[in-house]
């Protein structure tokens, strides 16, 4: 974003817009205030965004659209507007954006002292960041700054699973930039005939028709990459796996460990290799989420969690629940702890 904004700023923005699913707007909202130098405008669906992230973008002062839709409507109507009115778009599909979020691998070597690790697994939403992350590594090796480039592994919610579909199900390659563009649009006019919208709770990853959808094959065959999806039950458990090891992340940032556990199963990520996962937001972004996994009111769990086809917390800690007697107390912490 802070790529983006420079850029905005640079052509003399005065509004700068983007469709967002949270962690987008959450950050624009951020900047436009601090700076006091443009008005955000951020289009969100209806009912598809977590309410940690709705509440900065709010508090920040951003003019907030929400429409009767989901996340891909959204985008559709933000790229519309902004042309029309000339708003600045910080989508992922602006060049600069892209551009920064190349900076999160120099950020991965640079902690482990420039060991190119053997995989990078990410969550896939809209593609933003796969795509960037190829760009890095490609230039970098071209650079002769190091001197392999990783594997890339994206994994796609079960709910919201386009890129799984299209890459491993349809066979779509980049080809050396010759990709056989009509079997992505073969698949969304399925869908659209079909209307069928993306459902998972992974709301960061919430996104049938991902914009940096050419710009993440060519990153797949640059590093020669594979595509996973994980169910909303593996999300959350490999969450909650991530939680108990005192690093908490949103269900959409799960979505790289659940698809490294799978992988290692399969026999495509080796138990010696090294690997990286990306989580791409903490726990606080989507605390309903993980209120309700460790939660001891079924009717919690079944209204969050089990509409979502998650049957089970098999990695809760759950509050023990006891009268207020000192002595019930002791024997309860006797007990659990």
């Amino acid at each position: 974003m802070s790529a983006a904004f420079s850029h905005a700023r640079f052509v003399g923005a005065t509004r700068a817009a983007c469709a967002s699913t949270g962690n987008t707007s959450a950050s624009l909202a951020l900047y436009c205030s601090v700076t006091r130098l443009m008005k955000a405008v951020i289009f969100i669906g209806s009912g598809k965004i977590s309410s940690g992230k709705l509440s900065q973008a709010l508090d920040y002062g951003a003019l907030t659209v929400q429409i009767n839709g989901d996340f891909d409507d959204a985008m559709a109507r933000v790229k519309e507007v902004s042309r029309q009115l000339g708003i600045y778009l910080v989508n992922s599909v602006n060049p600069f954006r892209l551009e920064g979020q190349k900076t999160i691998m120099y950020r991965v070597l640079e902690a482990i002292r420039w060991e190119v690790p053997d995989w990078i697994v990410v969550p896939g939403g809209n593609l933003g960041n796969s795509s960037a992350f190829g760009k890095a590594f490609h230039e970098l090796h071209e650079l002769g700054l190091i001197d392999r480039v990783p594997r890339l592994a994206i994994i796609n919610a079960a709910g919201a699973n386009t890129l799984y579909e299209l890459v491993e199900r349809r066979g779509l390659r980049w080809n050396g930039g010759s990709p056989e563009l009509q079997t992505a649009d073969d698949y969304y006019q399925e869908m659209d005939a079909a209307r069928r919208r993306a459902d998972t709770i992974a709301s960061a990853i919430e996104i049938n028709r991902p914009v940096n959808l050419t710009k993440c094959i060519r990153a797949l065959e640059w590093c020669d990459g594979v595509v996973r999806q994980v169910s909303d039950q593996q999300i959350m458990d490999a969450k909650a796996r991530v939680g108990g090891g005192g690093l908490g992340c949103e269900p959409a940032s799960a979505a790289s460990v659940a698809g490294t556990k799978l992988l290692v199963a399969e026999g495509v990520i080796a138990p010696d290799e090294r690997v990286v996962c990306i989580l791409t937001g903490h726990q606080l972004k989507d605390p309903t989420a993980t209120v309700a996994y460790h939660t001891t009111d079924q009717d919690r769990f079944d209204k969050v969690l089990g509409s979502r086809g998650v049957r089970r917390a098999e990695f809760a800690n759950r509050a023990v629940a006891v009268s207020n007697e000192l002595d019930e107390i002791i024997k309860a912490i006797q007990l659990y702890g």
